[in-house]
């Protein structure tokens, strides 16, 4: 028995040449990987040791929510586990999701450690991986025990979960009116909350991430993180992303305008280099901008 994996992208060759180098060393092979493909070409991938189907969507964006579907609707296994294209699966991964899922109706969430710059030079040394990789501060570590309960919807984060497949589609998939950046993975999050499916942080089925150039919070998506927003308070009636637009409004971007926001500038060169992730971190946190604007704002108000 094993698990169908899905992935999505958009560019990042060599991540995904990556994620497919460290499904070929799975101590259980996975039964298929499947790519949803928001590009016009399909990937140039190594040989592997399980079946890849790409599933092309086009070029228009990043519609993640619906790339995401795509891969499900496509897989053949009963039980798939979404992994993003710029992590690379521990040896264990697939083993460990087939174990701890076996079956059950539930939501399971990997462990993720980050990986520094130029991580990945060597090729895939999982002994180096697991010696320098860094656990993000905004997130959970894993449980004591092989499943540790989680009951805030909110922590949801589809870099690195599994659940059965027939459950996933039940469910609608994640919803597509999220277009770009923000706001898909909570919904979905709350969807399946409110539905009684049981959360789980998963010990083991680690997966480590690629360092990328980012930004936390995303600036160069604040059009989307606001639409988005904007979408699940129509849907829930509430915001969600608060830190990012409390961010966004101390560094000015956006303001509060009744029970609405409105974009006022578009990010520039200091906003980036504020929320920028620079080579010596292994990944960009919101909270550590979050300290140092709102350790600002003082300021900025009595000027």
């Amino acid at each position: 028995m094993s698990l169908s994996i899905c992935t999505l992208g958009s560019g990042r060759d060599a991540h995904l040449v990556n994620l497919v180098h460290g499904l070929n060393r799975q101590t259980l092979m996975p039964a298929e990987l499947v790519v949803g493909v928001m590009q016009d070409r399909p990937y140039d991938l190594p040989d592997t040791r399980f079946p890849v189907r790409q599933i092309l969507l086009g070029g228009g964006g990043i519609p993640l929510a619906a790339a995401r579907n795509a891969a499900a609707r496509a897989a053949t296994q009963a039980e798939i586990a979404f992994l993003d294209i710029d992590c690379i699966p521990d040896p264990a991964f697939v083993a460990d999701y087939v174990d701890r899922l076996d079956g059950g109706d539930v939501l399971l969430m990997g462990e993720v450690q980050y990986l520094p710059a130029a991580a990945t030079a060597g090729g895939i040394d999982f002994e180096h991986f697991a010696a320098i990789g860094e656990t993000h501060c905004d997130r959970a570590g894993p449980p004591v025990a092989p499943l540790g309960t989680c009951t805030d919807y909110r922590c949801f984060w589809s870099l690195n979960f599994a659940m059965r497949r027939d459950r996933f589609l039940a469910l609608g998939g994640f919803d597509e009116r999220y277009v770009g950046y923000g706001g898909e993975d909570t919904d979905f999050g709350r969807v399946a909350f409110t539905a009684g499916v049981p959360f789980f942080w998963t010990r083991g089925a680690r997966a480590y991430h690629q360092h990328h150039a980012h930004h936390m919070p995303p600036v160069h998506h604040v059009g989307s993180v606001v639409a988005n927003a904007r979408a699940f308070r129509d849907k829930w009636g509430e915001w969600t992303m608060p830190h990012w637009l409390r961010c966004f409004e101390l560094m000015g971007l956006i303001a509060r305008d009744g029970d609405d926001y409105t974009i006022l500038r578009v990010p520039d060169e200091a906003d980036l280099a504020l929320t920028r992730q620079q080579s010596h971190m292994p990944y960009a946190s919101t909270a550590r901008v979050m300290a140092l604007l709102e350790a600002r704002a003082p300021a900025m108000a009595a000027a």
